[in-house]
């Protein structure tokens, strides 16, 4: 059994939340600001970026306009050509500020905190009490118990946070008031009931639960394997990289649905259920369709995984280092 209080573990879910989202905020920015280049011909719509803790919805202007006027961090022109990620990230800072690198940053926090603290801070709980009802080595739960943990502690996060989500995706795909946000919401519920609160609850369960099943039983067997009880920071990076990019592969098709979702609500409308979307990507595109983006997923899932457990655990062991020396005082 742990010897942390759940007030740990809070802690330290928070702590590799803000940690892992200065680090990946940066790289995402860089990612828009390079693509925004590019579609200055392009019919401009809303569109999707996530900075390995949250997806966030962008709606780009609709005609050309000043800075000042319209234009928001991720449209703002650039004297120059950028040429490459590390070009942007110097001609970026250079011209408007090393703080333009993490734009965006604030609505991650917000919302990627809460939900962050109450998944992990679940998933300890739900693992911890397995090994009230399963057999393991006498120490530490099966493998797959921490997958279950994992799946289960996905479910009550998104449950509780989506509604959030709802709200926060309205609010940045379209420039609207908190008060034309209210009478849209009361309108919401009076034409489909409270229960549309909670719409893309479906989709992002179908996405994010069988990550964190497979994440968490990759992650776990991974520690059985190396007997990492409590694992080293280099082995926590690996290892969380590495499970971050099985989960991260296996779930692509999911993610694909997952982000149609997103601009579906941000566009207010709708294409069908789960299986009419894949259903129509896979006649569309065939399997190359399902599983598009993979090296851009996985080039965010595998560092935001790595550093988030890292740091998790580092956090961890530090309060239970720190707990040794205060029974022993």
């Amino acid at each position: 059994m742990s010897d942390l209080q759940p007030i740990h573990q809070m802690m330290s879910s928070c702590t590799g939340a803000v940690i892992t989202a200065l680090f990946m905020t940066p790289f995402d920015v860089v990612k828009v600001r390079l693509q925004a280049q590019q579609r200055a011909e392009l019919s401009r719509t809303c569109f999707l970026y996530c900075n390995g803790l949250m997806d966030h919805i962008c709606k780009c202007a609709e005609s050309v306009c000043t800075q000042r006027e319209c234009d928001p961090w991720y449209n703002r022109p650039v004297p120059v050509q950028l040429n490459g990620t590390v070009d942007a990230f110097l001609k970026i800072s250079r011209q408007e500020g090393i703080q333009s690198l993490w734009s965006g940053l604030p609505p991650t926090l917000v919302v990627a905190i809460p939900n962050t603290v109450i998944y992990f801070t679940t998933y300890e709980q739900l693992r911890e009490a397995s090994l009230k009802y399963l057999s393991g080595d006498g120490q530490d739960p099966p493998p797959w118990a921490g997958g279950l943990a994992g799946g289960l502690a996905r479910i009550w996060s998104v449950t509780v946070v989506s509604p959030f989500e709802l709200v926060r995706t309205k609010m940045q795909a379209k420039s609207i008031s908190y008060k034309e946000l209210v009478k849209l919401l009361q309108l919401q519920i009076t034409n489909t009931g409270i229960i549309s609160l909670w719409r893309g609850w479906v989709p992002t369960i179908l996405r994010d639960v069988p990550f964190s099943v497979i994440y968490w039983y990759s992650y776990e067997k991974m520690k059985k394997i190396a007997n990492q009880r409590q694992p080293t920071t280099n082995f926590s990076l690996f290892a969380g990289a590495v499970s971050g990019g099985i989960a991260g592969t296996l779930t692509l098709p999911l993610d694909v649905i997952k982000t149609h979702r997103q601009i579906e609500i941000a566009n207010f409308r709708s294409s069908g259920s789960t299986r009419h979307m894949l259903k129509n990507i896979y006649t569309q595109q065939g399997i190359k369709g399902l599983f598009s983006g993979l090296v851009p997923r996985l080039a965010k899932v595998m560092p935001a995984c790595a550093i988030m457990i890292s740091t998790y655990e580092y956090t961890k062991r530090f309060f239970r280092n720190r707990n040794q020396l205060d029974t022993i005082e």
